[in-house]
């Protein structure tokens, strides 16, 4: 009896263990369908905030916004782990920091708002998914 017990123990836990590996979710910023979308967000901002010449197009950046939250949502997160990780100040002083070396790296420098406007119309130009989420005014 002792060993039918043990037995069915087992079984148990072999069928729970997979649903408790499962249960456990990465990071949304492990997660690149979330994260790169979103980064995209945040640099297309970041060079309208500093280029007069260029706008981000809102309505697109709230549709993508709502897009990745219904994608979160559908991959397993609720809402307020989406909002965590979106007002994490960890979670924002990465994306700057990544957002900081990808203008550095492409010569945008802040002392001079024209850098932001020519990497801008270039990410416009190649229809990038910065380009998509910027104008000309």
């Amino acid at each position: 009896m002792k060993n039918a017990w043990i037995a069915f123990l087992a079984a148990v836990a072999a069928l729970l263990l997979p649903l408790s590996a499962a249960a456990a979710k990465p990071s949304l910023r492990e997660v690149p369908e979330i994260e790169e979308p979103l980064f995209a967000v945040a640099m297309a901002k970041e060079v309208a905030d500093h280029c007069d010449s260029l706008a981000a197009r809102f309505l697109k950046g709230v549709g993508e916004l709502r897009r990745l939250r219904s994608r979160a949502n559908a991959l397993g997160y609720a809402d307020s782990e989406i909002r965590a990780y979106i007002q994490s100040d960890v979670e924002k002083a990465r994306m700057r920091a990544r957002g900081e070396r990808q203008l550095i790296a492409s010569g945008v420098s802040y002392q001079d708002s024209e850098t932001f406007c020519a990497f801008g119309r270039a990410e416009i130009k190649k229809n990038s998914a910065i380009g998509v989420l910027l104008r000309a005014k």
